[in-house]
């Protein structure tokens, strides 16, 4: 049921398709309007080649249950061919086409999907990631005879069993250049649809380096982009921009072109960009370029999740940390990217799962 503080879709959805046709900011901008986010995300499907949607900070459970809920939703799969991941290795694309149609696959050769991607650390071996994978096949199970999705994979496809140096791994920097010719080559040649869910960071359209969709639009592609900024000091003060945000039923998404959220600065919403400097994760300073930009000039609507307070993260499963194998790729690779930090992390958590 949704209250009334959560919109259905009526006139506000008008703004889809013209969103990306229109530059201008309102003189006076206006309250953001929030609607039922599953409805939302499958009319920009309808309207928009591909649609990228926020999965905010890695691992929160909120945007989890909504991504299911959402690929659960039978008219998703009328509208949608593709899902394009950033947690799925490209060198398995043939495992999980057969996986998502419900051919039988072997357990451990499918966690080499998640589990081996260009990044070290543990990003992807949280439950939620698996969880999402199969439900996709499940949808495809229970529609046989109907409109199949698949999962594109999106990260490089890197073999680690040929990684030895420092070296071998920078060979696969460059994941959004990646990304965007997977996305060219099997959605926009292929006449599909896609919806692209990928950290905030890699869709940005005034990027800080090369972008997922930065290079798709500089190809021709415009992309319907959905911001979920629950990882930045931002998400606790959406209140300060417009007072009935902590009234709105999550999840629920805004159109941001013309309203007070879209108009607000954007080093509001991401005060510090992410870039990877000799394999580690840093905080760059704010571009000059980035000091002029509203959230609107960067992102097309925004998905609220739910006051800060209320987001939770999924965990590595306890089992990891007694599975000395698991342990010794992980930490090998971290040493390897030059990750002290992650390494001192995962020990931590182990310590404490121990004495659970």
């Amino acid at each position: 049921m949704i209250g009334p503080s959560c919109r259905r879709l009526v006139l506000p959805w008008a703004l889809l398709a013209a969103t990306a046709a229109s530059p201008h900011q309102s003189p006076s901008p206006q309250p953001a309007r929030p609607v039922d986010a599953v409805d939302a995300v499958i009319e920009a499907c309808r309207t928009h080649v591909l649609v990228a949607l926020g999965e905010g900070a890695h691992g929160n459970e909120q945007g989890h249950a909504f991504r299911l809920r959402l690929v659960r939703d039978r008219r998703f799969a009328e509208v949608v061919d593709d899902v394009v991941v950033e947690f799925g290795n490209a060198k398995y694309q043939d495992l999980m086409d057969r996986f998502v149609r419900g051919d039988a696959v072997e357990e451990t050769a499918l966690s080499r999907v998640w589990q081996d991607t260009t990044q070290p650390q543990p990003a992807w071996d949280a439950p939620i990631y698996e969880e999402f994978f199969r439900a996709i096949r499940d949808t495809n199970v229970s529609h046989r005879g109907g409109r199949q999705l698949r999962v594109v994979l999106g990260d490089p496809p890197i073999d680690w069993d040929a990684v030895r140096t420092v070296e071998d791994l920078r060979q696969w920097d460059g994941r959004g250049r990646h990304a965007a010719a997977v996305i060219r080559r099997e959605v926009i040649e292929r006449s599909r649809r896609a919806l692209i869910v990928y950290g905030d960071g890699h869709l940005f359209r005034v990027p800080v380096g090369e972008t997922v969709v930065s290079l798709l639009e500089q190809s021709g592609t415009r992309v319907f982009t959905i911001a979920s900024p629950i990882s930045s000091p931002a998400a606790a003060r959406l209140e300060t921009l417009q007072g009935d945000v902590r009234t709105w039923q999550a999840p629920a998404l805004v159109v941001l072109r013309g309203t007070t959220l879209g108009s607000a600065e954007f080093a509001f919403y991401y005060p510090a960009p992410k870039v990877i400097r000799d394999g580690v994760v840093v905080s760059a300073p704010i571009p000059e370029r980035w000091r002029s930009l509203s959230l609107q000039d960067q992102f097309d609507a925004l998905l609220y999740l739910g006051p800060p307070e209320d987001i939770t993260f999924a965990q590595l499963p306890r089992a990891f940390c007694a599975d000395k194998s698991y342990m010794d790729k992980r930490v090998s690779r971290m040493l390897m990217a030059a990750l002290p930090a992650q390494i001192e992390r995962l020990k931590v958590y182990c310590a404490g799962a121990e004495r659970q």
